[in-house]
Formats: structure tokens, C-alpha cells, sequence
């Protein structure tokens, strides 16, 4: 297989009206995120979650290697914004992520971001986080409990996020991947990432907790960032991004993650070629927008074009995060008047 750092389903996988139905579902939990920070006045924790949306971007950037398996994997970041900031504000910034990357390095079908949005943000941020992680940490918050529901909340969610990829191609009429063979082998895969990923949650999570325990805290009971000093935890998390984004990426796993792994092992192809006249469209379309696809410089695949995407992906999901917390700040103020 080639060494690819595309991570997202592409438009091959589904079908159009899946695509559609999937992008306005996106759409209302983004709008239903999006009023939640307007009413719970929320702009305090604008500056967090454009920092959290860059660090996200970049993490996922890092493929690690499934040991005995012959894949990798990468972090999700979705129950990590939740527990920083909050399951909206997370949702928002998870999403910043996910169409900065699809838009700009062609990572995901622009007609599959929909259903990569719901996978990646609606279930850990709506499903996940409120009845798996909250729950634990309800009552007190510490170090072993916070471990608990990173690791569980990260597993489950990304567990179902697995078994939806299987439940939109079968929807779609994929006849390539039988639903038996392909989910045989998505969710045993996607539960090794979710161990790994579980554990890079609570380590960073837990590290926030000691360094700020009311960041969390606030998180939980949905409470704004009012009164707290973050500009440490601001520009620590601010210098990783950058760092992991410039440099770490470099050293990605180049083995196929877990969705194009298990499209391997049940077709003996690493993508699935599903064309019609509505998605060669909006694939001319993504391809027009896409400045580094496959997070390189055009015609030139060298690490110095990994390295500035990684850089300008986390600028762009920045300032998309702020352009849309300021929007929903602004919406809030214009309402009070």
C-alpha cells in the first residue's frame, strides 16, 4: 500500500442520498451547538477552543501503528474537546477540524464530510460524553476516574462511530463491503485505536486537571471560563500544536488506518471507486478547494509539505473555531439589545 496520511471516508463509500441526509443532520447539530454557546453565553471559552481545535487537527495528523495488525491509527479528539470545553463548544471546534481538512488537503469526500461529522462529533459529543463520561465523573473528579471515562468514553465512541461507517455503506448499497466481513473487521480494529486513543486522552486531560482542575470542572456542570487564567494552559497547548503539526507529523505511521485497512481486507483494494455524474461534481469541486491535497504541495509529495500543512491546517482551524465562537457571541450580544 501506498503511504497516505488521508484519514476520513471518502465519497466512494456512499451514496448520494446518504451523503445528503447525513450533511443536514450535521447541519441542525451544529445549528442546535451554535444556539446552545449563544444562550449559554459562552465566548469565554472562544480562545480554548481555537487553540483545542489546532491542537486536534494536529494530533490527527499522527498516525500510530496497531501492533500486530498491519494498521494504524489516529486520535479522534472528540471526547478530549468535550472534556475541555464542553460537549457544544467541542462539537463546533471537531467540526472546524473536520472541514478545514476536508476542504483544504482533501482528506474526507466533500459528500461524506456529513457522515464523517456525525462519526467523528455527533456521536462522541452527544452520545458518548453525556451517558458514558459524564456519568463518571458526576459525583467527584480525579485523577483514576478521569482515566476511566477517557479511556471508556474515547472507546465507545469511537466504537460507534465504527459501526456507523458499516450501517451508511450498507445504507448505500455498497455491495463490496458485505456488512458481516466489513464490520467483523472495523470494530475489533477501531477498539485497539480507542485503547490507544483512550490513553493519549486521559494523559492529556489528566494534565489539564493538574494544571487548571477548574477547566474540567467548568466543562461539566456547562459553566463559561468567566474569571479563569488560562494563558498558560492557552500557550502551552498553542506551542504542541505547532510543534506536532510542523514536526511529529513527519513521523506518522505510514501503515493504512483502521477504515482503509479493513476495505483492504475485505476487497483486496484500498479505496472503492462508486461514481456518478452528482459526485464526480463535487469531486471537481473539492478539488478546486484543496491547496495541499494529502496534506503535501501539489505534484511534490517531500516532508517540507507535511510539515507546512500541519502548520496551516492548525492556523485555518484557529481561526475558523474564533470566526465561529465570535459569531455566536455577537449573535448573543445583538439579541440583548
Amino acid at each position: 500500500m501506498n503511504q497516505k496520511i488521508l484519514m476520513h471516508m471518502a465519497d466512494g463509500l456512499i451514496s448520494v442520498h446518504i451523503g445528503i441526509i447525513f450533511t443536514i443532520v450535521s447541519i441542525i447539530m451544529m445549528g442546535l451547538s451554535i444556539k446552545k454557546m449563544t444562550v449559554s453565553k459562552d465566548e469565554s471559552k472562544i480562545p480554548m477552543m481555537a487553540v483545542m481545535g489546532a491542537f486536534v487537527f494536529a494530533g490527527q495528523m499522527i498516525n500510530f501503528t496497531i501492533p500486530g495488525t498491519g494498521s494504524s491509527g489516529h486520535i479522534g479528539g472528540g471526547i478530549l474537546l468535550c472534556l475541555v470545553l464542553g460537549q457544544y463548544p467541542a462539537f463546533l471546534a471537531l467540526c472546524s477540524v473536520l472541514i478545514i481538512q476536508c476542504l483544504f488537503f482533501g482528506d474526507g469526500g466533500l459528500l461524506a464530510l456529513g457522515c464523517n461529522i456525525f462519526n467523528m462529533g455527533v456521536i462522541p459529543c452527544f452520545f458518548a460524553y453525556p451517558f458514558i463520561v459524564k456519568p463518571i465523573l458526576k459525583r467527584t473528579v480525579n485523577i483514576k476516574k478521569l482515566a476511566m471515562a477517557s479511556i471508556l468514553g474515547v472507546v465507545v465512541g469511537l466504537e460507534l462511530g465504527a459501526f456507523g461507517v458499516v450501517l451508511e455503506t450498507t445504507a448505500s448499497g455498497i455491495s463490496k463491503l458485505p456488512f458481516i466481513n466489513f464490520v467483523a473487521l472495523m470494530l475489533p480494529i477501531h477498539l485497539a485505536i480507542g485503547l490507544i486513543e483512550g490513553m493519549i486522552t486521559a494523559f492529556i486531560s489528566i494534565y489539564v486537571y493538574k494544571d487548571n482542575p477548574s477547566i474540567i470542572q467548568t466543562s461539566l456542570t456547562n459553566q463559561t471560563y468567566q474569571g479563569l487564567n488560562l494563558k498558560r494552559q492557552l500557550f502551552t497547548l498553542g506551542v504542541v500544536a505547532l510543534l506536532i503539526g510542523g514536526g511529529l507529523s513527519l513521523y506518522a505511521s505510514s501503515k493504512p488506518d483502521g477504515l482503509e485497512w479493513s476495505i483492504f481486507n475485505v476487497t483486496g483494494q484500498e479505496n472503492i471507486e462508486n461514481n456518478d455524474d452528482t459526485k464526480d461534481q463535487v469531486a471537481s469541486l473539492q478539488e478546486k478547494t484543496s491547496i495541499l491535497p494529502d496534506y503535501h504541495f501539489k505534484n511534490d509529495d517531500g516532508m517540507l509539505g507535511t510539515s507546512f500543512s500541519g502548520i496551516i491546517g492548525a492556523g485555518l482551524t484557529f481561526i475558523l473555531v474564533g470566526a465561529i465562537g465570535f459569531a455566536a457571541s455577537k449573535k448573543r450580544h445583538e439579541k440583548n439589545h
